[in-house]
């Protein structure tokens, strides 16, 4: 469970992500540690577990019945449902909850897991740089890192397009639409997802039921 020490760290470092959430603490945040029910081991770092209960039952990790038209292996993101499915080969998908973007900063259309990081460091872009000249040029992957455990890194041909699927040390933003453009998961739900996942896996992210700009 977060120390007082790390819950502080958590709040403080927030504001600095590109694909974290802005604006004041939440009521949700004043009960941080209460989030957590204890952790998961990894390497170098165990993976604070949540606490599912405080979800809506749909944002928790479940396997569901699904018909839609993509293959077996295709990542689907419905920024409007806060949801993100895996389709797999019997009828099915993994689905997720998921955080997104704020309106006018969710991307929507077809990409690619082009890399996979575990534990990553955080670097701002540089559009974030020159709108805040404070910010630090990188923050070095851990808990208390806006990335969380795992990201997956977007790419259309070999050009990275700076949107994530990544963890989150903001578990009440699960469902909300409120970060400054990614898709952030549980960080229990990104590892999960991250081993299920080949780098080339094809990514849909739809808005309004549409994907193709």
């Amino acid at each position: 469970m977060p120390s007082r020490r790390l819950a502080l760290g958590l709040i403080l470092i927030a504001p600095l992500a590109a694909c974290q959430s802005r604006g004041p603490q939440t009521l949700a945040q004043a009960d941080e540690a209460a989030w957590y029910t204890g952790s998961m081991p990894d390497k170098p770092f165990d993976v604070p577990l949540v606490d599912t209960s405080r979800l809506d039952p749909k944002y928790r990790r479940q396997v569901v019945r699904y018909t839609g038209p993509e293959k077996p292996g295709t990542i689907v993101v419905d920024i409007d449902a806060r949801q993100l499915a895996l389709v797999q080969d019997d009828g099915t998908a993994m689905q997720y909850g998921v955080g997104v973007g704020k309106l006018g900063f969710s991307w929507k259309g077809q990409a690619r897991v082009g890399r996979k990081g575990t534990w990553p460091d955080w670097r701002p872009t540089t559009t974030m740089v020159s709108l805040n000249p404070d910010l630090p040029r990188t923050l070095k992957g851990g808990v208390d890192n806006p990335l969380g455990a795992r990201a997956l890194y977007l790419y259309q041909g070999s050009r990275d397009i700076l949107f994530r699927i990544h963890g989150t040390n903001e578990p009440w933003s699960i469902g909300e639409q409120m970060s400054s453009g990614c898709v952030r998961m549980l960080n229990e739900d990104i590892v999960d997802l991250y081993e299920r996942v080949p780098v080339g896996a094809t990514v849909l992210v739809k808005r309004n039921g549409k994907y193709r700009v």
